[in-house]
């Protein structure tokens, strides 16, 4: 009997000592603070309502210093678009982010942009790891980064799975993604709910999905709204993609986002049993890390040094605004644009006759041209993605289908909105699209009846003709690869002829302004010039 007591008081000394090391090993998150970016796009420097990598650098310095356990994240598009990071290939923005202290990123469509040499590389020298659950190396069948990392932190293990917008078929030049899938709808909720319970089976306590997915309803299916909708077991979403403030919950899971360009810093804490999102806003926290500002302003004399050269004068703004703007309407960067094109090729003549339109697509266009002093840097900044422009000779029938897909999601932004020289178009966005096939190698759908939202309504001052054959002037991403939504370009009989003209768009814009405008810029770009018609 003694011996029988003895042994039932060490199993109830053992269960307690279980349940207490059980307590003890517990996470607490109520120490843990979440800091994240995404779109930052370059604007690493702090200014222009741009918090700056300094500053989040130090933000994540002094909260350390507190005794937070600090986690700092980003959700993609990080090594490209400012000219402060496209001189160098996105290399500097790596390294500001190594200096920041980045903890964990996934890949957004614009890290593919330079190829995917040049992105291994950004990968290697980044001191912190890439995910993405949802890019396929078709060769192997193994995702191109890890799906996923567990992190095993003070406050608790942490597991963090990234996903990347199948969008990045059609949003960086098609060459840049060839040999890669990129899973969608089932499949990507499918993949996504796998690389979660693998997580949770680990010992994550806490699952942050790391997405550059947006919410737009173009990518219906696709977003980060739908992945909530159908994958269980998310605590935090980290969203990018679209440039949206977010701060909401779907299916038991915070949804965040904090706009672009680092005008906010996200910051997540565990109050009350839940997660909470904030922002940091631009001009709130003033101080900055000195070694990783200095290391900015070495990168931004060197870049200024090669793009500085004055070229002309703007006596007006010519905004690159996304929503309202060069994504949703004719705007009068977009005339310049279209101008600049239809004017290069002209001048070109290599199909030797005329040359009627220009499409210039608006996501395309990435800043604004400031009234004042305009430099080569400034030109760069519009448009940083040194294409080729090419002329192609379509059917009117053709021209019709590419601005009705390319419109699809009006009154909604979209990166395909076709800015024009040339000629004259209405959208009526009280008809619904109807989708017809899906694209080749793209998540968008030809229309099923082209014609029945838009409208063109003149060609070079004359009626528009679906039999007859015209010649556009536009960039290699749009003529042959059919980028954003222009997959009716693609294929054996979408053109009739094409050819490069020699020049990329960077070139195509100096050699407008320079000879041309003969440097200015005058009132005729004040307005937009009437050219797009939009029915709401």
């Amino acid at each position: 009997m003694k011996l029988l007591k003895l042994a039932r008081t060490l199993c109830i000394s053992a269960s307690l000592s279980v349940a207490m090391a059980g307590s003890v090993l517990a996470a607490d998150f109520s120490k843990l603070i979440i800091l994240h970016t995404n779109d930052t796009h370059g604007f690493d420097k702090h200014e222009n309502g741009s918090n700056g990598m300094a500053v989040i650098s130090q933000v994540k310095k002094d909260l350390k210093k507190q005794g937070y356990d600090v986690l700092l994240l980003d959700a993609g598009d990080a090594i490209q678009d400012n000219n402060l990071v496209n001189f160098s290939k996105g290399k500097s923005a790596i390294a500001f982010m190594n200096a920041a202290g980045y903890n964990a990123a996934t890949l957004g469509n614009h890290e593919f942009d330079y190829g995917q040499d040049v992105l291994a590389q950004r990968i290697k020298e980044a001191e912190y790891p890439y995910v993405s659950a949802t890019v396929f190396v078709e060769a192997t069948g193994k995702t191109l980064v890890p799906p996923s990392v567990l992190l095993d932190r003070k406050s608790g293990k942490i597991g963090i799975v990234g996903m990347t917008t199948p969008e990045t078929q059609v949003s960086t030049t098609p060459k840049n993604v060839y040999g890669l899938r990129f899973v969608e709808k089932k499949e990507l909720y499918k993949t996504v709910q796998k690389e979660v319970d693998s997580l949770k089976a680990q010992g994550a306590e806490l699952i942050i999905a790391l997405g550059h997915m947006g919410s737009e309803d173009g990518c219906m299916g696709n977003r980060s709204d739908d992945v909530l909708a159908n994958v269980k077991g998310i605590d935090i979403f980290i969203d990018g993609h679209d440039h949206k403030v977010k701060n909401k919950t779907i299916n038991g899971a915070l949804l965040v986002e904090t706009g672009h360009y680092t005008k906010n810093i996200g910051k997540i804490t565990y109050k009350n049993g839940k997660w909470v999102g904030e922002l940091i806003p631009f001009g709130a926290y003033k101080t900055e890390d000195k070694a990783v500002a200095d290391l900015i302003a070495k990168a931004d004399r060197e870049v200024k040094a090669s793009l500085g050269q004055k070229l002309g004068t703007s006596s007006v703004t010519l905004s690159g605004a996304r929503d309202p703007g060069v994504r949703t309407q004719e705007m009068p960067l977009g005339d310049f644009c279209a101008d600049a094109y239809l004017w290069q090729a002209r001048q070109a003549n290599v199909l030797k006759g005329p040359v009627d339109i220009a499409i210039c697509n608006g996501g395309g266009l990435r800043e604004t041209i400031k009234a004042g002093t305009i430099t080569r840097g400034d030109l760069v900044g519009v448009h940083p993605y040194n294409n080729q422009m090419y002329v192609a000779k379509i059917t009117g029938r053709k021209l019709l289908e590419v601005l009705e897909a390319a419109t699809s999601s009006l009154p909604d932004a979209m990166g395909a909105f076709p800015q024009v020289a040339g000629m004259t178009y209405t959208v009526n966005t009280k008809v619904k699209y109807q989708p017809g096939k899906k694209y080749p190698n793209s998540v968008f759908y030809a229309p099923a009846k082209p014609g029945s939202r838009v409208t063109i309504n003149s060609i070079g001052g004359k009626p528009f003709d679906p039999d007859a054959v015209y010649t556009v002037s536009t960039i290699e991403f749009i003529a042959v690869w059919g980028g954003d939504n222009y997959g009716g370009l693609t294929g054996r009989d979408a053109k009739i002829d094409i050819q490069s003209i020699g020049y990329v768009d960077e070139e195509t814009f100096e050699n407008y302004l320079v000879t041309e405008l003969k440097g200015k810029i005058d009132e005729r770009y004040a307005k937009s010039q009437n050219r797009i018609t939009i029915i709401k």
